[in-house]
């Protein structure tokens, strides 16, 4: 069966959509299927040529590849691809509809609400440590950690709202970070996450390869991770997502937790924790190509070892 692969586009993660992208290009020809990169920045034409039959994998990170325009674009055209559909993928992307859709659900978020560069300085959130996120973006980029709130600079604050017109304030939750990936309708070993002493999980520290990524997550004991994998298929179902998402989740020193966002195509570069964490269930690049491809497609799926997943 032919493959697209979507990678590259325009967005502020470009660089990683095409590192996901060639990841994933290449494990879907080891696994044996004919496979076609494509990038949507220099036109989608080339899509339009393939058999009406072809399945598209988009590993586009960011504004118009989480956004729901390219699933849009799919929609209309009948072509069936991996991921979340189009009208959740908008809700997933804007991070202050994802806050509504989980608050609805019941599920737990940081205390937090939407600014503006005009509304962020008065606002009770920004006299506490807090996070500022840009509203629709991810792979960390847009997002100021402020653990200290007279350290803060105002061409900080200025950088966030560069990106975005609004942002999301949230009280800093403090505690182990950890992150559990949805494949189907089951939970993957959860990673958890410990950056340089005295860092934080940003951008750079996100794909520098210095972070430790611990899988099982030592902090939690069996209870608590099963209380985690049953928290983010909850987002996962309350967002209406398809196939696969990567919910991560703060839990603080007395165990409850906090979920800080979801991601509807998460990274599959080498250094992504979505592929480890299929890894440690069993799954090589290979298999997992083919079980997105069963979820697609269903009647193709293959044996996983129950045991490795929670």
């Amino acid at each position: 069966m032919q493959v697209i692969v979507l990678g590259g586009g325009t967005s502020t993660e470009r660089e990683i959509s095409l590192k996901s992208a060639a990841a994933v290009t290449k494990a879907l020809d080891a696994a044996g299927y004919e496979v076609t990169q494509i990038d949507p920045a220099i036109g989608l034409a080339e899509l339009e040529k393939h058999n009406p039959d072809c399945v598209v994998f988009p590993m586009l990170h960011g504004a118009g590849g989480e956004d729901g325009i390219i699933q849009r674009y799919l929609e209309d055209r009948q072509l069936p691809f991996l991921g979340t559909g189009s009208k959740a993928s908008a809700v997933c992307f804007d991070k202050h509809l994802t806050r509504q859709a989980l608050v609805a659900a019941g599920l737990p978020v940081a205390k937090g609400d939407v600014v503006t560069r005009q509304t962020y300085w008065n606002h009770e959130l920004a006299a506490q440590p807090h996070v500022l996120k840009v509203s629709r973006g991810g792979s960390s980029i847009g997002t100021l950690i402020v653990s200290n709130v007279q350290a803060r600079l105002p061409e900080q604050v200025e950088g966030i709202f560069s990106l975005d017109s609004q942002a999301i304030i949230e009280e800093l939750v403090t505690g182990t970070e950890i992150t559990v990936p949805i494949l189907g309708d089951r939970a993957l070993p959860i990673i958890e996450i410990r950056p340089p002493t005295g860092q934080d999980f940003d951008y750079e520290n996100k794909y520098n390869g210095q972070t430790q990524e611990l899988c099982p997550p030592p902090s939690l004991d069996v209870d608590n991770q099963a209380a985690a994998s049953q928290l983010a298929l909850g987002a996962h179902r309350a967002l209406h997502c398809r196939h696969l998402s990567r919910t991560d989740i703060i839990v603080r020193p007395d165990n409850t937790m906090v979920i800080l966002e979801i991601n509807t195509i998460p990274g599959m570069t080498e250094n992504s924790l979505y592929p480890k964490a299929a890894q440690a269930a069993g799954l090589t690049m290979e298999k997992l190509m083919q079980e997105f491809m069963a979820l697609i497609r269903p009647g193709n799926s293959i044996n996983i070892p129950k045991q490795t997943i929670i």
